[in-house]
């Protein structure tokens, strides 16, 4: 069975998912676990993106399974916050 063009197949690995996984872990485990604590912070006060964005990096960090959709949003969250801490 073919997909179009651009359209992943079911169960088929975005291509970007290996790189959102190497940068996530050039971060180093304390600054991952530093910014588990920053996304737990805010998931408290109800923001939505601290909440899934925090409990992919438990996974992450447990070596537990994670979408590559999930992988790929934590990525750019921390690039985002990354950016705006420098």
């Amino acid at each position: 069975m073919s997909t179009e063009i651009g359209t992943l197949e079911l169960g088929e690995v975005h291509p970007c998912a290996h790189s959102a996984h190497t940068y996530i872990n050039s971060l180093g485990a304390a600054k991952l676990m530093l910014m588990q604590e920053f996304f737990s912070s805010c998931a408290i006060e109800g923001n939505r993106c601290a909440e899934v964005c925090g409990e992919t990096l438990r996974r992450f960090i447990n070596s537990e399974p994670v979408s590559d959709r999930y992988l790929l949003g934590l990525a750019c969250a921390l690039k985002e916050a990354e950016e705006a801490s420098t």
